[in-house]
């Protein structure tokens, strides 16, 4: 049944949250369960559609899942025979694709189809084939599918072209079990790849060096289960202190890692926000009106895209002007489109947008065309006066573990209904 989503802005944000585990975390880790030779067990996963997504795609493979949301995850990929992710559910995420490097990496034969997830611009997949090819398999593409297969998986260099947050993940899964030693150069830093290290030593595989731009992994034949728990979604946490400085509230948010959120701090600081933090938390306050910034998105540690719908949002009432350029997605703008609907003074050109701050938003109908755009509309109508709709909600439910209740525990009003 479709659903929209209805915000009553102009409530300032006040009390304490917790943040649910990380999404991207999430859908590295629960790949990488296949190339286990036990039963793991994953725990601080987010409720969220693209787990959801991911359990389906494990039992059609084979595997055993127990999955009580909320709580944990069980994986025995043991049982597992099947090499391919038809094409339905290779479009319910786009990190379907990972099952290419986990499944290489289990049997030496993986097939996806292109994957899905939301419309934001080109996802090149060729450093990934780049990467299988240097580890020794064959790749094809044809028909929308994408397949690698090898007789045997070896170890080797890795030289990427550009930084790739997917192909470095990929890679590290074909090779947490291939044999001899696989050395990833220019590969990505995110939080995120350093979990999937993390879960993947718990295992017993071999990886050094990620967080940085080289990353080592020595292949083992036999990887036993383990039991983890993900690192809390810095993407979340990015969206909850926007949301804060937005309605000029005062939050305290628990559960986070505030080093990884350094570059969202920093602009905020910027703004005029007031930022604080200590081990776990961290609190967001706004004692008066925010400052202009301009925000170019980069790779970590840089300025997040993924942050930067949200952001751009807060930044269409702040004062004077600011320029948001857009550096690793060509379609991640589209959500200005629909908050000029609510008064912003927006001008885009290309991947750069224009923003001249306006003393208020007012609530309108708008729709969400990606995950991140869904979240800055949220933040919109927050801000807003009267009341925004917001459609196409499921599109946040692929990466914000209930949204709304949190929300609502801080003072916003937001609710859901269905429409015909």
């Amino acid at each position: 049944m479709k659903e929209r989503m209805l915000i009553t802005g102009g409530n300032p944000l006040e009390g304490e949250v917790r943040v649910s585990g990380g999404k991207n975390t999430a859908v590295a880790v629960i790949p990488a369960t296949l190339l286990s030779d036990e039963p793991c067990t994953i725990e601080n996963l987010p409720d969220i559609e693209d787990v959801r997504a991911l359990v389906d795609i494990l039992r059609s493979l084979g595997a055993r899942v127990t999955y009580v949301p909320g709580e944990f995850m069980t994986v025995d990929p043991r049982p597992a025979a099947g090499t391919g992710i038809s094409y339905r559910d290779s479009q319910r995420l786009r990190a379907s694709y990972y099952l290419l490097g986990a499944l290489l990496g289990r049997c030496g034969h993986g097939e996806v189809f292109f994957p899905g997830g939301c419309e934001i611009g080109s996802r090149p997949i060729d450093q990934h084939l780049k990467g299988f090819a240097a580890l020794g398999a064959e790749t094809e593409t044809q028909g929308g599918r994408i397949t690698a297969r090898t007789d045997s998986l070896q170890g080797g260099d890795v030289f990427f072209d550009v930084v790739t947050v997917g192909g470095t993940i990929n890679v590290m899964l074909a090779a947490a079990k291939a044999h001899g030693t696989t050395i990833i150069y220019n590969a990505a830093k995110e939080p995120h790849i350093v979990d999937l290290a993390n879960f993947l030593n718990s295992m017993g595989a071999k990886v050094k060096g990620a967080g940085t731009d080289v990353i080592r992994i020595r292949g083992q034949q036999y990887l036993h289960g383990a039991t983890y728990a993900v690192i809390p979604d810095q993407i979340e946490t990015g969206t909850l202190m926007i949301a804060a400085a937005a309605t000029r509230g005062d939050v305290v948010i628990h559960g986070c890692i505030p080093t990884h959120m350094e570059a969202l701090t920093a602009k905020l600081l910027e703004m005029g926000v007031k930022v604080t933090d200590s081990d776990d938390a961290i609190r967001v306050r706004t004692l008066g009106g925010h400052r202009a910034v301009n925000i170019k998105t980069q790779v970590y540690p840089g300025f997040p895209t993924d942050l930067q719908q949200p952001m751009s949002a807060l930044l269409t009432t702040a004062r004077g002007s600011s320029i948001v350029q857009e550096t690793i997605f060509e379609q991640r703008l589209k959500h200005l489109d629909e908050i000029a609907r609510m008064g912003a003074n927006v001008r885009i050109a290309g991947r750069m947008a224009i923003i001249e701050g306006v003393p208020q938003l007012y609530g309108a109908p708008v729709t969400c065309t990606d995950l991140r755009a869904g979240a800055a509309l949220v933040v919109a109508g927050l801000m807003a006066k009267g009341v925004t709709e917001i459609y196409n909600p499921e599109y946040i439910d692929r990466g914000y573990e209930q949204i709304e209740l949190k929300l609502r525990s801080l003072g916003a009003d937001i609710r859901r209904e269905a429409i015909e």
